[in-house]
Order: C-alpha cells, then sequence, then structure tokens
C-alpha cells in the first residue's frame, strides 16, 4: 500500500484535496467515477494525479496507468507541471513518476518543425504515411536494402556536405528542439545505382526506428527507445523530441511506443473518443487497467458529440468519384478492346482484377458504386440549389453576401427517415449499396496506392465509411442535413455554388450519451472534473453515468468544492436587467431600450480600474457593444472576433500590456475559457444574457427534439445549462488566486429572479451573486472599490 501524501507535490493539503483524493481512490478501487465541481483554487490537477498515481503504484489494484484528457492546452500544461511537482518533491528512494504527452504528427516531425524537406502542416500527414511506407518497402522483407544502410547513407550524405568546406556548410544540419540531428535538411534518397532517376525519397529517422526495432515482431517496440523513459519524469513533447532526434530517430514512433508504459499519459478528448485515433494509436489504453481523468468535463458532452458525429463534404465525394473512375477504367478499357492514354497513372487491369480477387468486392459493385456517388452529387447540387433559389433570389449575382446555412434532411422535430435516403431508394439504390461502399472505397485505396506507389489519403474510404454509418445510425438520435460553409474558389463557374460555398452531408450524433458511457466503461474508474458542473445530476445523465451506476453497477460519486479565497477581495452580482433575447434586443445596430440597459451596465464595469472582460452571447453582439463602448469609456477597447489561434494570441498580449483595457469578446470563443487571468491580468469579467445558441438551427432542433426525447426537457439539458455553463466559465477568469482582487458581473434577470425561465438555480449556492437592479449596480460596485481603497 503506498502513502498518497507521499506522492502529493506539497508540505499540506487543503481539506477538500484531502477528501478529494481519498473519494477517488476508494471510488475507483471498486470500478467507479468521482465527479468534482471544484472552483479555481481547489487543486484539481492535484488531487486527480495524486490518486491516480496512488493507485498505479499500488500492487494491490490492477491499474497501470493515469490517463489524463483536457480539452484546453493551458489545462495540459498544468499536468505537466503539477508531475514534475510530484516528481521533485517525491521520497528520496522513489523512483521518480513517468510522464508523456501525446501530440500530433505536426508537433513532432523534425522536418516539419524545422521547415524542411519539404514538409509542412499542410501535408505533413500524407508525407509522412508516404515516407514511412518507402522505407518499410526498402527494408522490409524483399526490400533492397536494410535500416542500418539507409540511416548510414544519410548520415554520409550530411558529413559530405559538412566536409565539403562549402560556405555555410554547417547550416545543413537539421536542428529542432535545441538539438542538431545527423541528417540533413534536405529528405533523403536511395538509389540501387540502376537507372537514372531511379531514387526513392526514405525517411532517415524512421528507418533509424526501424533499425532499433527488437528482431522478433513479438518483442516490445519500446526496446526502440534509445532513452530511458520510464525514468524519466514527465516527458514533454519538446524533451521528447531533442531526445529522439539526438539519437537520430522518429520523435512520433517513439511516443507510440513509449506510450503503453508510462505511468502518466496526458492527451486530449480525441486521444479517447475519436474513433480514427483510437484504432490507429491509443487503443491499447482504453481499458480497465487505465485511470481516466476528465478535465475540463463540462465540455465533455459537446466534445464528443462532434468526434462521434460525421460527415463528407462535396470535394472529396468529387474526389471518391475520379478515383472510382480510374480503378474501373482499366478494365472497361480492356473489355471494348481499348487502351488507357500514355502517361496515365491509372492501374492496370491485372492489378485490378487481382486486388478484386483477393477481396469479396466485384466489379460490378465498382461500378455500382460510381453510379451512387455520381447520382449523389447531383442530388446534392439539385438540393443546394433549390435551397438558394427559394431563400435568396438572384443569388448567382450577390455570392459574396451569401452566409453559413443548413438544409435539413428532414424535420428537425419530427424523427423520420431523412429524404436523401428516400431519394436513393426511390432511384433504386438498394440497402446493400450504402452498406458495401466502404469495402469497395479499400479496395480503391489499395489499387491506387499500389499502382501509383504511393501511400496517401484517398477519399473513397472516407466515403464509404459516411454511407455506411449513414445507412447505420437511426433517425431518431442521429440528425442528417447538408452543411454550407462560406469559403471562396475562383476555378469554380462565376455562377456557381461552389465558389461560394463548401458543401457538406452532415450526420449528427444528437445523444452522445451512449458513445461517452460505453467509453468510461472501458476504463477502470477515473475522476471527472471542472469548475462549472452544476447541476450535476443533469451531468451524469448527459454522460452516461447514470447508465454505469444503474445497469453495470458501478458507482459514482459526487463532490462539490466552493471558491476558499479571501471573501473580502471579490465582489459578484446578478444584475437584473430586462432579459437579452432576440425579441427584447432586436437585431445588433438597432437603438432599444434593452441595449441601452445593457451599454450602460457593462460601462459601469468597464470603468473599474485595471483590464475588463465583457462577453457576449455571439460576435456579432460583441461588435455591437465595442462600439457602445467606445462611445462611453476612455479606456481602449479591444474587439475579439472569430479568427486564427495566432490572431488571438496577439490580442490577447495587447489586452495585458501596459495600461487596463476592455476587451470585448464572443461567450463561444476561446477567451473565456482555459486562459490564465492570474494576478492583475483581470480585474472584472461582465457576462451580458444567457448564451443559449441559436434555436432556430434545425440541428439545434434536432439535439432538442432528440434530448426530450432522451430526458425529458431537451431546451433544460440541450441549451440553457450549457450556456450557463459558458457564463460561469467567463465569469471564472477573475478570482484565480488568494491574491487576485476583482468583480464578477451577470447582467440579464434570468439569473437575478426568480421565473419560469430563471437560471439562478443552475448558479453555485452559495449565495454570491446577489441580486441587484440595474440602478443599484453602481452603488455596489463603488462600496466595493472603497472598501478595497
Amino acid at each position: 500500500m503506498t502513502d498518497w501524501r507521499s506522492i502529493f507535490g506539497h508540505p499540506q493539503p487543503y481539506d477538500e484535496q484531502v477528501d478529494g483524493i481519498e473519494t477517488a481512490i476508494e471510488t475507483a478501487r471498486d470500478g467507479g467515477y468521482t465527479v468534482v465541481e471544484g472552483a479555481c483554487g481547489t487543486g484539481k490537477t492535484m488531487i486527480a494525479l495524486t490518486a491516480g498515481i496512488d493507485l498505479v503504484r499500488d500492487p494491490n489494484t490492477d491499474y497501470e496507468r493515469v490517463f489524463v484528457l483536457t480539452s484546453v492546452k493551458q489545462q495540459l500544461r498544468q499536468f505537466e507541471d503539477d508531475l514534475e511537482t510530484i516528481n521533485e518533491n517525491l521520497p528520496d528512494d522513489w523512483n521518480p513518476v513517468s510522464g508523456l504527452t501525446l501530440v500530433g504528427k505536426a508537433d513532432v516531425c523534425p522536418y516539419n518543425r524545422a521547415g524542411a524537406g519539404g514538409i509542412d502542416d499542410g501535408n505533413v500527414y500524407d508525407r509522412c504515411e508516404s515516407l514511412r511506407e518507402r522505407t518499410r518497402d526498402l527494408t522490409g522483407e524483399g526490400g533492397e536494402t536494410t535500416a542500418g544502410t539507409l540511416t548510414a547513407r544519410a548520415r554520409q550524405q550530411q558529413t559530405g556536405l559538412a566536409d565539403s568546406g562549402a560556405t555555410g556548410a554547417t547550416g545543413r544540419f537539421l536542428e529542432t528542439a535545441g538539438e542538431t540531428a545527423a541528417y540533413p535538411p534536405e529528405m533523403s534518397t536511395y538509389s540501387d545505382g540502376g537507372a537514372v532517376g531511379a531514387e526513392t525519397e526514405y525517411c532517415p529517422f524512421y528507418a533509424q526506428y526501424l533499425e532499433d526495432l527488437p528482431d522478433e515482431e513479438d518483442d516490445d517496440p519500446a526496446e526502440a527507445v534509445p532513452f530511458d523513459f520510464t525514468a524519466t519524469g514527465m516527458l514533454t513533447p519538446d524533451d521528447l523530441v531533442a531526445r529522439s532526434v539526438r539519437h537520430g530517430t522518429c520523435p512520433h514512433s517513439v511516443m507510440g511506443a513509449a506510450l503503453g508504459h508510462v505511468e502518466v499519459v496526458i492527451g486530449n478528448y480525441y486521444h479517447a473518443f475519436d474513433p480514427t485515433t483510437t484504432t490507429a494509436f491509443t487503443g491499447a489504453l482504453l481499458d480497465d487497467s487505465t485511470f481516466v481523468v476528465c478535465d475540463e468535463a463540462h465540455m465533455l458532452e459537446p466534445r464528443v458529440r462532434d468526434l462521434v458525429s460525421d460527415g463528407v463534404a462535396d470535394q472529396t465525394l468529387r474526389d471518391a468519384e475520379t478515383e472510382l473512375s480510374r480503378v474501373l477504367q482499366p478494365i472497361r478499357f480492356e473489355r471494348e478492346g481499348r487502351e488507357a492514354q500514355g502517361g496515365s497513372k491509372t492501374a492496370d487491369a491485372d492489378l485490378v482484377r487481382g486486388e478484386l480477387e483477393d477481396s469479396d468486392v466485384s466489379f460490378e459493385e465498382l461500378s455500382r458504386t460510381l453510379e451512387f456517388v455520381r447520382d449523389l452529387r447531383e442530388e446534392l447540387d439539385r438540393r443546394v440549389t433549390a435551397h438558394l433559389d427559394r431563400n435568396h433570389r438572384g443569388w448567382q449575382s450577390n455570392l459574396t453576401e451569401l452566409s453559413d446555412a443548413e438544409i435539413p434532411l428532414r424535420d428537425p422535430q419530427e424523427p423520420a427517415v431523412d429524404d436523401l435516403t428516400e431519394w436513393a431508394a426511390d432511384a433504386g439504390y438498394s440497402d446493400a449499396v450504402w452498406v458495401r461502399a466502404e469495402d469497395v472505397g479499400a479496395v480503391v485505396e489499395r489499387v491506387l496506392n499500389e499502382a501509383e506507389d504511393e501511400d496517401r489519403t484517398r477519399a473513397a474510404p472516407a466515403v464509404g465509411r459516411v454511407l455506411g454509418e449513414w445507412y447505420r445510425r437511426d433517425h431518431t438520435d442521429y440528425f442528417r442535413e447538408i452543411e454550407l460553409e462560406r469559403t471562396w474558389d475562383e476555378t469554380e463557374p462565376a455562377d456557381s455554388w461552389r465558389r461560394a460555398y463548401t458543401a457538406r452531408l452532415a450526420l449528427h450524433n444528437c445523444v452522445p450519451s451512449d458513445a461517452i458511457g460505453d467509453r468510461l466503461a472501458a476504463f477502470g474508474g477515473g475522476i471527472l472534473m471542472s469548475a462549472t458542473l452544476e447541476p450535476v445530476a443533469a451531468f451524469t445523465e448527459v454522460t452516461g453515468l447514470d447508465y454505469l451506476a444503474d445497469e453495470k453497477d458501478r458507482p459514482v460519486v459526487e463532490r462539490r468544492y466552493g471558491l476558499h479565497f479571501p471573501e473580502e477581495n471579490r465582489e459578484s452580482f446578478a444584475v437584473a436587467a430586462p432579459k437579452y433575447t432576440y425579441d427584447n434586443r432586436g437585431r445588433p445596430g438597432e437603438t432599444n431600450p434593452t441595449r441601452t440597459h445593457y451599454a450602460d451596465a457593462a460601462a459601469k464595469v468597464a470603468r473599474l480600474p485595471g483590464n475588463v472582460l465583457v462577453g457576449m452571447p455571439s460576435y456579432a453582439e460583441a461588435e455591437w457593444i465595442a462600439g457602445a463602448l467606445e462611445d462611453r469609456i476612455e479606456k481602449p477597447v479591444l474587439l475579439d472576433s472569430a479568427s486564427d489561434d495566432e490572431t488571438t494570441q496577439s490580442l490577447k498580449s495587447d489586452f495585458f500590456a501596459g495600461e487596463g483595457k476592455v476587451l470585448v469578446t464572443s461567450l463561444r470563443g476561446t477567451l473565456t475559457e482555459g486562459v490564465d487571468y492570474s494576478g492583475d491580468r483581470l480585474s472584472a469579467a461582465v457576462v451580458c444574457g444567457v448564451p443559449i445558441v441559436n434555436t432556430s438551427s434545425p440541428r439545434t432542433t434536432a439535439v432538442r427534439r432528440a434530448y426530450d426525447d432522451a430526458f425529458g426537457d431537451g431546451f433544460e439539458y440541450a441549451l440553457t445549462i450549457p450556456a450557463v455553463r459558458k457564463a460561469r466559465q467567463a465569469v471564472g477568469r477573475v478570482i484565480r488566486s488568494a491574491e487576485d482582487v476583482g468583480v464578477r458581473v451577470l447582467l440579464d434577470e434570468r439569473y437575478a429572479r426568480d421565473s419560469w425561465d430563471s437560471v439562478r438555480e443552475y448558479l453555485p449556492d452559495d449565495g454570491e451573486f446577489q441580486p441587484v437592479s440595474p440602478d443599484m449596480l453602481e452603488v455596489g460596485l463603488d462600496r466595493f472599490r472603497s472598501r478595497r481603497s
């Protein structure tokens, strides 16, 4: 038996931490889950790590690892930091706790990181798979050479460059993560000395990994890791790259070989819930020897809903149509007595026949699938055109004015077979065409990869998978629609909707509780935690935990820990302003009493000394109130918009620098969750309205209806509760430590008063958010300022 206090990384735990750790350990010993709502400062990451590591190191349990899942990069780094703190304070005679952070190929590929070898973020996945395949072909059974020879050739090429005395020769070494590789930045090539130009690109890093693999297939691939990763403590992605590059081996392959052997694995929800990722990479972690930690668990339901939904774009359908045609062409030409055009990459007839004979797919099925995909694209085009004709007269001459749209394929409020499925049946396409499309796609992929001697991502398998899922999934929990996303493609005709839109056939999982519950059931136990889980009873329903408790007889234990920082350092108001709904406020830019109330109240908060965050239900509303505040206050007003991560990070840096400012953003953006505003970075936050998503969206309507069927009140479970959690996350940015001082304001009478649509019951039950009228808000702010001065 280990003593968890020897693992805990600080001298003295809080009372809440003692309770949380001991509850999590005891519950997990019985195969259960602990659900923790803990305010900032509870030390949730340390609770989870301490409990999990204690279970892993206890020889009387079956736990072998802790698997941390988080949706926020800052929280990922917090787990890394806390594990390092644990290791720094372990008893001297204890081995350090090994840890590994999982990231994608783009983050660890030496060529991509160095901007070398013709690899970048856009092609790293396809290029990696292609290079790996070529490297295996060169070195595998019947290959032309060995892995050791390939790495030696790459090193010799590098040495030759350095010895040449050419100006700048030292710059020919690939450098990343503070290390210099033994290979040049150009991709290495292998030639057997035969015909001119018969050179094959390969990856020397992957070749070195293959060289280091044990000879016997049954041996552990971890033997190929060139350093003792079980004794290094926390291995961050930069550490992993540095150590791997130093040895000349592939960091991503090393990560895959090591992940099953470390005591703490840190990743994101993809690593546990995305079917593609779990099949290809993390499947070995998904069993009862794993103690799972779901951090930021209020995001578990929406994130998993996205991961277990599916879809296929019009462009992908077009590519699949082309691929199917290329595979069918040689046999058709042969039957017609014709030859394929010279220089064509089309496979030959013998190759196609051979692949068909090795599978249970027939030539007729290939032909029928091609017809189906072609007709499906035509039907998609017809439906999009009809939608635009109905809703945007003259749209061909106003393509730039079109906005994102949804075209439902059934009534969102009435579960029924979708229109596209009925169209296919009327067109004569049987169930078998849907079901067999995935097998057909797999054959197409094998034929083309062999014909072109290039292993890359093909469209046909993806299309086949989605068509199969479209047929198999029910019509109550799954909603089917066409999504239109604004884009711009000059290569499309000037009067085509494809110039303005990317269209996608979407299959939405409306109720992901089964998917979440089934996955959680695979683990031995764990902890789910967030600062905003209330009402916890609803959380356990929508995440399938009730199913585990009721049907699997696995305990689910709840704990709530409030904010324990000094109360005199904060003030919290729920302001009874008129409801901030569309009916009350109208469109952004319209002048009415409700908008005036909100602009005036937000300005009162914004005038407080220091930085102030203003959260709005949408980016359009954020733009409106930013303009209103600029007219009312003297502080600089920064406006966030839907943009890339680099732009958002720059805006955040501007906000933190210099004198006090106001930052206005959408509550559905990235600046209201998972961002560290500790210290003097934020003195106040104000949320305007209850940020319920667009209820007119067909998808939202379908989710609400499905939640009605599953949980009884779809509006509450699918819309209201998630919206209040968003608001609480935003105001929760203010007080992050015992030294922080600030004001938290929720503007909307639904936060302040009990009524038929009140959300006050979803706020913490400690009564901190004092109900006040709009005219008393300034009095309360002045009183707090006076008390702190």
